[in-house]
């Protein structure tokens, strides 16, 4: 048999396999390898959820695990208090493993910064005192536009060390977007950089945060800004109340800074995500619940040790950085590693080269970005030695099993379990997966609830479905990770995730998370998209509000609607219909305006895929867009039915359209 007759047998017995075990070799050293701890959480529920708190220093214990009498505003462990940043760098200093990694940071040019837990220890505490003396002061949200530089978890444990909440926003997002988000949060101080690097180039990021400032309603007390560019700089000059962030270290050379002891239910951050109204939703996450639950998942679905090396290849920019790159891994005490720059740069195997180069144990990327390994092929991750891999993750979006199967064959070399992570901004972490030391992977399905989470797939009236049935996910019992409300809008808050299914009168609460979901006879769990107007592009929430907001601000558009259409490499794709008004032509020129727009407005991650010029957007006799036709048009898909429009006429003329 040849070589080649080998590796199709092999493909073709993968093709075939629907149910993977863990290997025995993982199972003997798992840090969770004990079925029970399904049935333990479910009989002593919430009370398990010690387990999880127990793994953080308390600097008071608290005496009451759940605190359900206002539901849906559940509260964890909240009379006991604690700092985040003291459970993730001062505890592993004092435990005798200051020379450990905490961060190992990779540019984008090959330069390298390592930070040992003393280095971070010494650093965080010298940019807390610098915050308090630009009048940073307990309870103040301070915004962070940066990109992956170690100086952004180094500030967001700064702020955690003072009790300020911190509010990261994408760097990839407009000067816009950091004005809106400023703006929602009484945001008055900002923390940001000169520019960075992406595919060889230099951007001006700072020009980008400057325009953003100018939209800031309110006055900006001061803007921090690290000198990332150095000689490739842009020349600008720090002005008025703008600091270097170098300097500033500086002056407080060897500073020492209490941590600030925090109520396990303040505020530890913000995080804005896309909303279906257009306004984006600050999500608040607390101190106590979220950092044991980060913790425990980072621990118990992560497999992570002190001694590991792991990478997820997220932003920070994004919830997965927050919780799977910063607080996880370091309450856990492990070397995290942080990239600045993009998979494909300067050759397609950049990833695979720093697997190797660091010896990552735990790697924990996006399908999209799997999806790009695929169609580049095999032979990139097979110039490097990945042997030092023991466990795979995916999280952002559903995996299919083609994916599944060559992440699992082509990385893991059929050696490393595979965590496929259903999760969101708003639960904090995981909530569906594996658990790799226990349970059987079945490409394509996330897997059962995590122990202590009772996650349901229910009809459109509440009753669970049959094994095989498609329906709706649900959350029926709070969990520690659990969002506590939308920033100043508790109303939001019940309404975005508890109207659908809870009976206030009962006191029943259950958190409907939007996406559409089915069941099988195991239990376990396949996530299937979306149910609300929200785009899935590359794992990023966008909100079809907010991006029509932006393309209807174009001069010379009347109306547009946006949907997602499916992409081979981001999962979903922006597609945008656009009605001109009379007067005005879909041209070149104005098709470059409206895209041109959306960057303006949100960022070229909502870069429109298509624009579809139309007379008319098919609309029901009451003038709601059927955006379901929208859909199907986009994917070339069968159209369903038609018959409730009052102008079906133009389905067929759109279809032509996007063919074209």
């Amino acid at each position: 048999m040849t070589d080649n007759d080998g590796e199709a047998d092999l493909e073709a017995r993968l093709v075939e396999q629907e149910r993977f075990e863990p290997p025995a070799g993982f199972v003997e050293q798992a840090n969770v390898a004990d079925e029970s701890i399904y049935e333990e959480f479910e009989e002593n529920w919430p009370h398990a959820w010690t387990r999880a708190a127990d793994m953080l220093d308390w600097d008071s214990e608290y005496s009451q695990v759940l605190d359900d009498s206002e539901g849906p505003f559940y509260e964890w462990f909240a009379d006991g208090t604690l700092n985040a940043s003291y459970n993730c760098v001062d505890r592993h200093v004092e435990n005798g493993d200051k020379n450990r990694a905490a961060i190992q940071w990779e540019g984008e040019y090959g330069e390298t910064r390592t930070y040992t837990y003393q280095d971070l220890y010494r650093e965080v505490n010298e940019f807390a005192a610098a915050l308090r003396d630009l009048g940073v002061e307990e309870d103040d949200v301070v915004t962070l536009y940066m990109p992956m530089v170690p100086e952004l978890p180094i500030a967001m444990l700064a702020c955690a060390r003072i009790g300020a909440p911190h509010s990261v926003v994408f760097a990839g997002f407009s000067a816009d977007a950091l004005a809106t988000r400023m703006n929602a949060a009484d945001s008055r101080y900002l923390i940001t950089c000169d520019g960075y690097y992406r595919r060889g180039d230099p951007l001006d990021h700072l020009q980008k945060a400057n325009d953003g400032l100018g939209g800031v309603d309110h006055g900006v007390d001061a803007t921090v800004v690290v000198d990332r560019l150095g000689e490739d700089g842009f020349g600008h000059d720090l002005k008025g109340n703008q600091h270097d962030w170098d300097a500033l270290l500086a002056e407080h050379t060897g500073a020492r800074v209490d941590p600030v002891e925090r109520s396990a239910e303040d505020m530890l951050f913000l995080m804005y995500t896309s909303g279906t109204t257009g306004q984006p939703k600050g999500v608040k996450h607390t101190t106590g619940g979220y950092l044991a639950y980060t913790t425990w998942t980072s621990h118990a679905v992560l497999d992570l040790e002190p001694e590991d090396t792991y990478w997820c290849s997220a932003d920070i920019g994004w919830i997965t950085g927050h919780s799977y790159i910063v607080y996880g891994p370091l309450s856990l005490g492990t070397t995290t590693v942080m990239y600045e720059g993009t998979p494909d740069f300067p050759e397609r195997d950049r990833l695979w080269e720093l697997v190797e180069k660091y010896a990552v144990d735990v790697f924990y990327t996006a399908p999209t970005a799997i999806r790009a390994f695929m169609k580049w092929g095999s032979e990139f991750p097979e110039r490097h030695d990945l042997s030092s891999l023991r466990l795979l993750g995916t999280v952002g979006e559903p995996i299919n099993p083609r994916a599944w199967k060559w992440y699992y064959k082509h990385i893991g070399d059929e050696a490393c379990p595979i965590v496929d992570t259903w999760w969101q901004t708003e639960t904090g972490g995981m909530m569906v997966t594996t658990l790799p030391g226990i349970n059987t992977m079945k490409p394509g399905s996330a897997g059962p609830p995590l122990p202590g989470i009772d996650a349901r797939v229910v009809d459109a009236s509440g009753e669970e479905v049959d094994a095989g049935r498609a329906g709706y996910l649900t959350v029926d019992r709070p969990w520690p990770g659990m969002l506590r409300t939308l920033y100043q809008n508790d109303e939001r808050f019940v309404n975005e995730y508890w109207q659908e299914y809870s009976d206030p009168d009962a006191d029943e609460w259950v958190y409907f998370p939007e996406d559409g979901a089915k069941i099988d006879e195991d239990g376990y769990i396949t996530i299937l998209g979306r149910v609300d107007d929200v785009i899935n592009v590359s794992g990023h929430r966008l909100g079809t509000m907010e991006i029509e907001s932006a393309i209807v601000g174009v001069e010379g558009v009347a109306e547009a609607a946006v949907v997602g259409g499916d992409h081979e490499v981001t999962g979903e794709a922006v597609y945008a219909y656009v009605i001109l008004e009379d007067g005005y032509e879909g041209t070149d020129e104005m098709q470059d305006a409206i895209i041109e727009g959306v960057n303006e407005a949100i960022g070229p991650i909502a870069k429109p895929e298509k624009v579809i010029f139309t007379p008319e957007l098919p609309k029901t006799r009451s003038g709601k867009i059927m955006r379901r036709l929208l859909e199907e048009i986009a994917n070339g898909e069968e159209l369903g039915d038609t018959t409730t429009l009052r102008n079906p006429e133009i389905v067929e003329d759109i279809q032509v359209k996007v063919s074209d």
